[in-house]
């Protein structure tokens, strides 16, 4: 689908372009997006979309609908404003905690401000569909999404507010949800590509979301606040929260009785490494936390450090936090610093572990006792682990699961999220159909997030150069635009040119701007991003025009109907 042709001229646009960074940006998006007019703080965390803004907010869009028209995806468009009732029900109204917006109406209902539409989707098609013969069926829509996020940062990077296309697809079985993620994966890939991103898909974990198969799509960039991994032997990749660790037993049958060691003052890993002349990696970390209440240890070797999101992703509904000094007050049998698995593992605490506690492996790790810890303490011999869970913060150079190779790490924007989520909400909310046999078959569900306006801030930390902004043409928000370096006749010409190249079917930015100077011009120019700058200057009597490509820098002059035909072609 081809842009509406337009020209604009800058005289009549309200733009007002910057010279500094603002004062509180950190990264290149929120610093150009600012300073090129596109957007305004309104509030921390919520921003308002200026018109050339607008324009790459909607080309961006534009794309997204074309490739969910493409698989079959139905636009539809649901409240932002939400009753608590279904969120109740899902047990989300308690698990989004504090990232929730809540409010009450007049007589005293509690409401919500739509993080995302699970619940209501889920709702719509059992209003809608009530036979097998109704599925499958694939639902989306563009929206704006809230959050209450604690620290927004980054420009329209980390929001408040933000613009999200959010689909989901309704299934009668697994295989038909199976087909329905393969279609959102390859329809997700289409978008990126026609947006320009460079992108990576990656092993996630589902969060909040609930279900089963996750992947996310990451842009590589600084300003991420995501962090990957991928191997340069195979093509494996993941969210750090996602990696796996294979480790096979050990046969510690070898190792003798367990041996207590005399400790004083060694209450952390490094002071008790130092004391007794070993690695730490010989030595058992205990990290105790409170899980809904109830007091976990979590095992991991003591050179590693324990992640508590990945620890809180696996726990997921429950609360995870770390333990104070009130929480050993009436437990005397935990000795703060001191804390051991044997004898105390499905007793005292539940006890989780890194699978690198693998059976077999031998151990330093606290005796119980203060000053005291305990050598040749053998898992699966002298302590239980209930579970293994992959806990740790993730390392370059760890082993890949895959190949065993070992895996970079690099941060990354989260510009997309699929999900198999199964029958979660579908259980919650009863969403039956009568099946082909007549009997009532329970629908399977999948989810599709894209962050619309993120991409337009992870475009421009993937696209820009030290000038400024550097538009894909596909979401640019004119194809050309066209400078009048300064004189009447050149301001003539410029104008001329638009109208020429906006009769020809592209989208003209033209700076005809009175009392600007022409430094200031190229600057902006420079600064807003345009593929294609045309700059009427001084051949302007001769119909000489300069074409520059903004992205390579190269230059050419041609007459106006040559650059009109080049453009257009």
């Amino acid at each position: 689908m081809a842009h509406a042709a337009q020209v604009q001229r800058m005289s009549r646009l309200m733009i007002k372009t910057l010279r500094d960074d603002p004062a509180d940006a950190e990264t290149a998006s929120h610093k150009l997006l600012v300073r090129a007019g596109y957007v305004r703080r309104s509030s921390a965390g919520i921003w308002t979309w200026l018109p050339l803004g607008k324009k790459v907010l909607e080309n961006v869009s534009r794309i997204v609908r074309e490739e969910m028209d493409a698989i079959g995806g139905q636009e539809v468009l649901l409240p932002a404003l939400l009753p608590k009732e279904p969120y109740e029900a899902s047990g989300r109204w308690e698990e989004y905690g504090d990232l929730l917006f809540r409010l009450k109406d007049r007589k005293g209902a509690d409401y919500l401000l739509g993080p995302t539409h699970e619940e209501i989707f889920t709702l719509t098609v059992k209003d809608q569909c009530t036979s097998y013969k109704d599925l499958p069926v694939i639902l989306y829509q563009i929206q704006t999404k809230y959050r209450d996020e604690a620290r927004p940062r980054s420009g329209v990077l980390r929001g408040r507010e933000f613009q999200m296309k959010d689909s989901y697809s309704f299934d009668t079985t697994d295989e038909g949800l199976e087909q329905s993620y393969a279609l959102h994966r390859e329809a997700y890939q289409k978008i990126f590509q026609r947006l320009g991103l460079d992108y990576r898909i990656v092993s996630a974990v589902s969060g909040a979301m609930g279900g089963s198969a996750s992947e996310e799509f990451l842009a590589p960039a600084t300003a991420g606040e995501d962090t990957f991994v991928d191997c340069p032997a195979c093509d494996y990749a993941a969210n750090t929260e996602a990696v796996t660790v294979k480790v096979a037993p050990v046969d510690g049958s070898a190792v003798g009785a367990i041996e207590e060691l005399d400790t004083p003052d060694t209450p952390t890993i490094e002071t008790l490494a130092e004391h007794l002349g070993v690695p730490a990696a010989a030595t058992l970390k205990n990290l105790l936390v409170k899980v809904d209440g109830e007091i976990v240890a979590v095992g991991v070797p003591g050179n590693r450090e324990v992640d508590l999101g990945k620890l809180g992703e696996h726990l997921a509904p429950a609360v995870v936090e770390l333990v104070t000094a009130e929480d050993f007050i009436d437990r005397p049998e935990l000795v703060r610093g001191y804390v051991g698995p044997q004898g105390m593992a499905g007793k005292a605490f539940r006890y989780l572990a890194d699978p690198r506690v693998a059976p077999g492996t031998s151990w330093i790790t606290g005796a119980n006792k203060q000053g005291k810890h305990a050598g040749n303490v053998v898992a699966g011999r002298d302590f239980e682990v209930d579970e293994y869970l992959d806990v740790v913060v993730v390392e370059p150079g760890d082993p890949c699961p895959n190949c065993g190779a070992g895996l970079r790490i690099d941060r990354a924007i989260e510009i997309g999220h699929i999900f198999q989520l199964g029958r979660k909400y579908a259980d919650a909310f009863e969403l039956d159909v009568l099946g082909q046999n007549g009997k009532p078959a329970r629908v399977t569900m999948g989810s599709y997030g894209i962050g619309v306006s993120r991409a337009v801030a992870a475009l421009a930390e993937q696209t820009h150069d030290e000038s400024g902004l550097c538009w894909p043409r596909e979401v640019a928000p004119a194809d050309v635009h066209v400078v009048a370096a300064g004189k009447a006749k050149q301001t003539e010409l410029a104008l001329e040119v638009g109208e020429q190249l906006g009769a020809a079917g592209l989208r003209v930015l033209v700076d005809d701007r009175a009392g600007v100077s022409p430094g200031v011009k190229f600057t902006d120019a420079e600064l807003l991003g345009v593929p294609t700058i045309v700059v009427a200057g001084r051949r302007a009597a001769e119909g000489v025009v300069e074409v520059k490509d903004r992205r390579t820098g190269e230059r050419e002059e041609l007459t106006v109907e040559e650059a009109v035909a080049r453009l257009s072609a």
